[in-house]
């Protein structure tokens, strides 16, 4: 598999991950995933991190494309995973959404955690509700960049990184990620042509091991892109 490996130096790899793809299994395979296929290229990041993540900083949705960091060593994986951990790398994605947003730029914040009902899912919790206890703070930004007749495209920016939490929060407020087979709701509009959900990790702002702070842009893969073209 080719990766689009879009920066590289002593510390780090930059990727910019195609949908279709998990970024780590959480079984004893390492092959058909992107950690898998990186370590052929890269031996020593079977040295970096522990089993079954090696390098991986954080990590995309199967379903999502875009950017995501690579650490090559274990000095430059705590160091990037502590920015994680603080809020203080900037993260964007790009997403098509269900319906029209009311607002031009929101905020959500709430408690996620497992589903009781779905183990594959996320669920929303509010504070005070059964089953609060425990469960971790969630925070999404977003502002809209443009309206279609049954759809929003939007900027995201989560400032906490739970699993799935994009997805969950968006079902929450009544507009789920188009295309998405999981949050979605039965009988929502869906893209012509689009077999996956339409969320991509467009950018991030990460200080480097120097002290130098970097940008990194992935533009919309261009099935997204035409899937944008066609709406009205």
């Amino acid at each position: 598999m080719n990766l689009n490996i879009i920066y590289e130096d002593n510390d780090i790899l930059v990727v910019d991950k195609p949908s279709g793809i998990v970024v780590f299994n959480e079984n004893k395979f390492i092959n058909r995933s992107l950690i898998g296929y990186l370590i052929e290229k890269y031996p020593h990041l079977l040295a970096v991190g522990n089993y079954p993540r090696y390098g991986i900083v954080h990590r995309l949705d199967k379903e999502t494309s875009g950017l995501i960091l690579v650490a090559k060593s274990n000095k430059a994986l705590y160091f990037f995973q502590k920015q994680f951990k603080t809020k203080s790398i900037v993260k964007k994605y790009v997403a098509l959404v269900i319906g029209r947003l009311e607002n031009e730029a929101g905020e959500i914040r709430t408690l996620i955690g497992r589903s009781p009902n779905d183990y594959r899912k996320q669920r929303v919790y509010l504070f005070g509700e059964p089953g609060y206890e425990g469960k971790r703070e969630a925070i999404t930004k977003y502002k809209v960049i443009k309206y279609f007749s049954e759809y929003t495209l939007v900027e995201i920016m989560p400032e906490t990184g739970r699993k799935h939490q994009i997805r969950c929060h968006f079902a929450y407020i009544n507009h789920p990620i188009a295309g998405d087979k999981l949050y979605g709701f039965k009988n929502q509009p869906l893209p012509e042509g689009l077999n996956r959900h339409f969320l991509h990790a467009s950018y991030l702002k990460v200080k480097m091991l120097n002290e130098e702070t970097k940008e990194f842009f992935s533009t919309l893969p261009q099935n997204l892109e035409t899937i944008i073209k066609n709406l009205k």
